[in-house]
């Protein structure tokens, strides 16, 4: 077996003081108890590894994939150990050494790769997604025939109309605006063709504050899906598909995302996992210098006056903010998203026991394990719950798709928002 990732990690390995502090706060071992599967665990395995004892691979896979990649282990880490790099980095040696299971395959190389064909069947699937029945407004149900998809699942409509079909590629501010900047914006799939109210708003937002959007309708995937998954080849591709086209464009001052996922991605991912020569390197690192997320540009660079963050939403609405894991520890935003929200006359940010407690999503993990995915929700429920807020906000289109999921199922009175739908300048 060959461990070229895991052998790139190795100093970061061997940061483990195996003292099994993680094990307080990973919510997956919180559920299930198994010590194999925590950080220590993972990490004890990939030194195993690096030194050669066997292994069976099944058992591998399984162990390294029960992982949301929330990283709050590291964060209370006393050695700082990098724990989600280990984890994709094993994850890479053994789709690098296996391959992937013909569906992951197929998603990924056949579809996630080429936009233009994934638009074709997410088009097909929103005329079919009529005959599941509706819960309520655009949250369909899950019939329990469909119990591979998850049993009572509520996900969200995908929308008629695309944002990539609804805007042109250069928007720039409204007439009587002054042009301040120009800045790129990376929708990411969820946004795109789930969301596209919050691109839409997103937009509005930045165009009206006197910045001209260029929104190339060439990007795709951010492959985090695909690398998360250990398909390294294939994100690497995506990576430099996405990197060339965002290159061809003239004065941008910064990429905007409205994605925490996508973000992290675009940050740090590129760069860590797949750049793989010197080449790659720069131009990852030129690309991901001017990534920033919404919240952080609109409180960082942006700083709009008070009376641009306004809202239709009844004075004294209560909010409650839920931190996306890849955006609280991956990217260090937190306190930009809640600075929005208390800049909003009108709104009350009422904060819930540990905000930044993972939602459970974890991307392919909500698919795979999805009704231990539901019993870590249940926690980040009931503290939303207890705040009595009328709306959780939060800064992750993954997340909100876990949040509605959960919220629904409990028949819970929170309607869930992205942040940036909390303003009023666009109600489509």
């Amino acid at each position: 077996m060959k461990l070229v990732h895991l052998t790139k990690f190795q100093d970061k390995v061997l940061q483990c003081m195996k003292c099994g502090f993680c094990m307080y706060f990973c919510p997956v071992y919180r559920e299930i108890r198994t010590e194999p599967i925590v950080a220590r665990g993972r990490n004890v395995l990939a030194m195993e590894l690096l030194e050669g004892a066997p292994f069976d691979w099944k058992h591998l896979e399984e162990r390294y994939s029960k992982c949301l990649m929330c990283n709050r282990c590291a964060q209370f880490c006393p050695a700082k150990v990098e724990v989600a790099a280990i984890t994709l980095a094993a994850r890479g040696d053994i789709v690098a050494n296996t391959g992937l299971p013909f569906a992951e395959k197929m998603v990924f190389a056949r579809m996630l790769k080429q936009r233009k064909l994934f638009g074709t069947v997410l088009k097909l699937a929103s005329k079919l997604q009529r005959f599941l029945p509706r819960t309520e407004g655009k949250i369909r149900h899950l019939p329990l025939f469909l119990s591979a998809l998850g049993k009572g699942r509520q996900i969200p409509e995908i929308a008629r109309r695309f944002l990539r079909d609804e805007l042109p590629e250069v928007i720039p501010p409204p007439p009587g605006v002054k042009k301040r900047m120009r800045v790129a914006f990376f929708a990411g799939c969820a946004t795109d063709f789930i969301f596209p109210e919050v691109g839409r708003m997103t937009i509005a937002f930045l165009t009206r504050q006197g910045v001209e959007v260029l929104f190339p309708k060439g990007q795709g995937c951010c492959g985090m899906p695909v690398f998360g998954s250990g398909d390294f080849v294939t994100a690497r591709g995506m990576a430099d598909g996405n990197i060339a086209v965002f290159s061809e464009l003239e004065g941008v001052d910064y990429i905007v995302t409205s994605c925490a996922t996508c973000g992290s991605a675009l940050k740090e991912g590129y760069r860590t996992f797949l750049a793989d020569t010197k080449d790659r390197e720069k131009r990852y690192a030129r690309f991901s210098a001017l990534v920033k997320d919404i919240n952080e540009f609109i409180v960082d660079i942006l700083k709009p006056p008070p009376e641009a963050l306004k809202t239709a939403l009844p004075k004294g609405t209560k909010v409650t903010y839920h931190d996306p894991c890849h955006l609280v520890r991956y990217q260090k935003i937190s306190e930009q998203p809640r600075a929005i929200i208390r800049s909003i006359a009108g709104l009350e940010l009422v904060e819930m026991k540990e905000p930044d407690r993972c939602c459970g999503m974890g991307g392919s993990f909500n698919v795979r394990y999805y009704d231990l995915s539901k019993q870590i929700a249940a926690h980040k429920m009931s503290a939303i719950a207890d705040t009595g807020a009328d709306i959780v906000a939060t800064a992750c289109p993954g997340c909100m798709i876990q949040l509605i999921d959960n919220t629904v199922q409990k028949k819970m009175p929170q309607r869930v928002m992205h942040v940036i739908e909390l303003l009023s300048f666009d109600k489509a």
